[in-house]
């Protein structure tokens, strides 16, 4: 081997890596230049410069409940897991069977615990409960229950669905659970909170008032669309059952202190201006014997202050459209 070829070796390697450095350069460089996209779906505004305000009858903190009422395929694997399932078998019989029960009793224990304390829940219902189980939707329209759309099935969700389809999905859901109770939903609750760039769109076309989507405010916020009126109100994504106990492991008590610290600091915070507490649930969780008593002792720490609001999805756009008129 000729002694000079180490060198060549040596003069190659350097070449190529400033080269290759050079376009990393290049590209970093390419990045910084790039503008930040924001949604330009609403006004960025921060809390302090909002003119205070409060909700009907000088409450300050607004409470609103919403369980997940849900349907899956039963030969999909797709849906939340108590078991893992990495083969994607079907049927996945294990979890299939842990949703189910929510469905067939743990929707119906937190029934109770609300029907107790005279709260009225908001519903974010699967369209094709209606079909699959019509006594369910019957039993919670007997119960005051407002219902807002929550897609077909949660086996499915929006995103990547072309516009076309999406309409169709938004304006199947809207037109099942209508049909079944009479009314049609003002509010809706994306499938795993997903959406594409044309949801909030298509939503106001069809007359939504509001969604639970967007968790970046406690206020309810205008959203920018090409027709209608269209708010955001908060959900509560972050102390979601489905975050706090299925992927984080949340004991019965660690929730209920996530649950009453999350409304003593808002309860607080509404002493300058009004707020928004929004409580997701979903039956095959907090519907569970273990657990539901820590939601019923939260709810009735709540209760023990008065200026808290126990209310619905569309009560409080309303209440927030005529506020602000």
């Amino acid at each position: 081997m000729s002694s000079r070829e180490p060198d060549r070796r040596e003069f190659l390697g350097s070449t190529l890596g400033m080269l290759g450095a050079g376009v990393l350069a290049a590209r970093a460089q390419e990045k910084r230049n790039t503008p930040i996209r924001r949604p330009d779906r609403y006004d960025d505004t921060f809390i302090f410069e909002r003119k205070p305000f409060t909700w009907p009858g000088g409450k300050t903190l607004a409470v609103w409940i919403i369980p997940n009422v849900e349907v899956w395929q039963f030969d999909s694997p797709a849906g939340a897991a108590i078991s893992p399932n990495a083969g994607n078998r079907v049927p996945d019989v294990i979890n299939y069977a842990w949703r189910d029960y929510g469905m067939r009793v743990g929707l119906w224990r937190i029934a109770d615990v609300l029907g107790e304390a005279g709260i009225r829940a908001t519903v974010a219902l699967n369209a094709y409960v209606c079909d699959v189980f019509p006594k369910a939707v019957e039993e919670m329209k007997r119960r005051g229950w407002e219902l807002m759309g929550h897609g077909l099935t949660n086996s499915r969700d929006l995103a990547k669905l072309a516009l076309d389809e999406e309409r169709d999905v938004i304006q199947t859901t809207l037109r099942t659970i209508e049909r079944a109770t009479g009314k049609r939903p003002r509010g809706w609750l994306g499938p795993g909170l997903a959406e594409t760039f044309n949801t909030l769109d298509l939503l106001a076309e069809e007359g939504v008032n509001y969604v639970g989507d967007w968790n970046n405010d406690d206020q309810p916020f205008g959203m920018k669309v090409k027709k209608g009126r269209l708010f955001a109100v908060p959900y509560g994504m972050d102390i979601n059952d489905m975050s706090l106990i299925n992927r984080m492991g949340y004991t019965g008590d660690q929730y209920l202190k996530a649950l009453t610290d999350q409304f003593d600091t808002l309860y607080a915070d509404s002493q300058k201006t009004a707020r928004v507490m929004g409580i997701p649930l979903h039956p095959f969780l907090m519907g569970e014997p273990w657990r539901t008593p820590y939601l019923k002792k939260a709810i009735a720490y709540f209760k023990q202050h008065d200026r808290v609001w126990f209310t619905t999805g569309s009560e409080i756009v309303d209440a927030f459209q005529q506020i602000r008129s």
